[in-house]
């Protein structure tokens, strides 16, 4: 339901564009089929290789590598993979709740999450261009650390 009336919504605001401005509606159009289409091929890469990690890995496994009882060590894993990893939010959060029904630990994915989100390690070189070398590596730095607290803050309340 919540989809059809977010689709009715959309096509609402386009009709009320297209009325206002179609030269613009229609560029709007065009730009975002260019951006769509620039996003895709790495979107399918990290749908696919997602699909074919949960695939291979067995639940024995996961639980075994990023269990509940891995602790820090499976944290620390989750956190470096999170950090390296450029994956979009809307990737991330279906993965880590495939994880989590074969296996995976709480705590575990909260880091994932957190540092995927928050350490940019592969867009790290824009980011020191944009901020400057010593800005950059404290913020990446910082925000490291704080997802562990996240994690573990999550890991209580779950708990």
């Amino acid at each position: 339901m919540f989809t059809a009336v977010l689709y009715a919504v959309t096509m609402i605001f386009f009709l009320f564009s297209l009325a206002k401005d179609a030269k613009k509606t229609k560029m709007a159009l065009i730009k975002s089929w260019k951006s769509f289409a620039n996003i895709l091929p790495p979107f399918l890469t990290v749908l696919s290789l997602v699909g074919l990690a949960l695939t291979v890995l067995n639940p024995d496994l996961i639980s075994r590598i990023i269990g509940a009882k891995t602790g820090i060590k499976g944290m620390l894993i989750t956190s470096a993979i999170g950090a390296i990893t450029l994956i979009p939010g809307f990737v991330a959060f279906p993965l880590a709740a495939s994880l989590l029904e074969k296996g995976a630990g709480i705590m575990q994915l909260a880091v994932f999450i957190s540092t995927l989100m928050m350490v940019g390690v592969v867009t790290l070189p824009l980011e020191i261009s944009y901020f400057g070398r010593k800005e950059a590596f404290l913020r990446n730095g910082l925000a490291y650390i704080f997802s562990f607290f996240v994690a573990f803050i999550i890991g209580m309340v779950v708990s």
